[in-house]
């Protein structure tokens, strides 16, 4: 028992130092974890922040006064009364309709943004009242295939609109379809600049347009079409210049355009096709042309044009050809119309018009100095005319007398006497 009872605080003792030994263990354990669950939360913190910093940036937000739809990549601003392009359109748009506004001026780098818009192809701005687009309007469009300006009362188209500022040194223009339909401006705002050679220098400068595919011009009111205004369009497909106010063909060159497969000509004032725009239609591999609604003149001008007819296939719709003048020919179909059908009516030969014309000028030249000359001298004229007129008066008067005395016998018996 004594024994028993000196081996009891030995005991209580190790069981102290094992509890403290416990303790230590313990503290020495949490302090080393606290340290590291530290870390991997700052690690698993820091984690969402490095993924965020990885990923791209979130799509541009839409402008206030538009319409977007970021699947289908188009962006709406559609009668808004906008007087700029506006600055926030976010870089996914792929069409952007801008129509119906009040745009008037497109300025240099009107849609240079960062990041560009390089996804942009299809771009509307018809019916914005525009009247000027300057140089590089369409700069930093790398992607833009199809361009609509209808409907705008263009005063003011730069040369280098479609091709930048710097032709000589400006890349290619993307553009594949150019639509420029009824762009005639009020004919009090023209400022007596031809408007066919206003298109015609902007599609031609600088070459940037030798990739379009599609070029449209209806309802312009073209009274011709300039010589060299398709000389720089050899990959044109389809051209539209229907609805103008054409009166020939003989000036324009359509011998490039090989590729071309659609020519429209219908509502024009076409009135015969000579011969070599007949030759150069012909020459044409892969080309339709449409010919309705113009007033053909069936005279002795016409017997090419309706040979060339009835043997080409290059005419679409030939049958609906008909007259319009002279009269007796109204209504008549071209392809069904003889060789004997198409005279002109006895008429002077031009060179004798001609010359008549040139007699006419010159008697009205002579008239007016005739007429010129007396009115220089009207004081001697009227003076001249008195003199005439007491002349004739004492003539007149002499005459007179002498009817007197014949007529009385007793003034001749008197003057009878008086002789002898």
């Amino acid at each position: 028992m004594p024994g028993g009872c000196s081996r009891g605080p030995a005991a209580g003792d190790g069981r102290l130092r094992l509890a403290r030994l416990a303790l230590v263990l313990l503290g020495w354990v949490s302090s080393t974890s606290l340290p590291s669950s530290a870390s991997s939360s700052t690690s698993s913190a820091s984690f969402p922040a490095t993924a965020a910093s990885g990923q791209p940036p979130l799509p541009g937000r839409c402008p206030p006064p538009c319409e977007c739809s970021e699947a289908a990549r188009t962006v709406k601003c559609v009668n808004r009364n906008l007087t700029e392009v506006p600055a926030d359109l976010p870089p996914y748009v792929r069409n952007l309709f801008l129509t119906g506004n009040q745009l008037a001026v497109l300025p240099a780098g009107a849609f240079a943004r960062r990041p560009p818009l390089a996804d942009l192809a299809a771009l509307n701005l018809s019916g914005n009242r525009l009247k000027e687009v300057d140089a590089g309007a369409f700069e930093h469009l790398p992607g833009l295939r199809q361009l609509d300006l209808s409907h705008n009362p263009l005063i003011d188209l730069s040369p280098f609109a479609f091709s930048g500022s710097n032709a000589s040194v400006a890349a290619p223009s993307p553009l594949v379809e150019l639509i420029l339909n009824r762009l005639e401006p009020p004919a009090a705002e023209r400022h007596n600049r031809s408007f066919e050679g206003m298109v015609a220098a902007a599609l031609r400068a600088g070459h940037a347009l030798r990739g379009l595919r599609r070029l449209e011009l209806a309802s312009n009111q073209l009274l011709y079409l300039p010589r060299d205004l398709l000389a720089q369009l050899p990959g044109l497909r389809h051209l539209d210049l229907r609805n103008n106010s054409l009166v020939s063909l003989s000036h324009v060159s359509f011998r490039n355009l090989t590729h071309l497969e659609s020519l429209h000509l219908e509502d024009n004032a076409l009135k015969v096709l000579r011969n070599g725009t007949l030759a150069e239609l012909q020459s044409l591999p892969h080309v339709r042309v449409f010919l309705d609604d113009n007033p053909w003149v069936c005279d002795c001008h016409m017997p090419d044009m309706v040979a060339w007819l009835k043997e080409t296939e290059v005419v679409q719709g030939k049958g609906r050809l008909t007259c319009a003048f002279p009269e007796k020919m109204r209504h008549r179909v071209l392809v069904e119309l003889n060789s004997s059908d198409l005279d002109c009516d006895p008429i002077l030969p031009p060179s004798l018009q001609t010359s008549y014309v040139f007699l006419g000028i010159v008697l009205a030249l002579i008239g007016a100095i005739f007429l010129l000359v007396l009115y220089l001298n009207r004081k001697g004229i009227k003076k001249w005319m008195h003199n005439i007129r007491d002349a004739c008066r004492d003539h007149m008067e002499g005459y007179h007398y002498r009817y007197e005395i014949n007529a009385d016998p007793r003034l001749t018996n008197l003057s009878s006497n008086s002789d002898v």
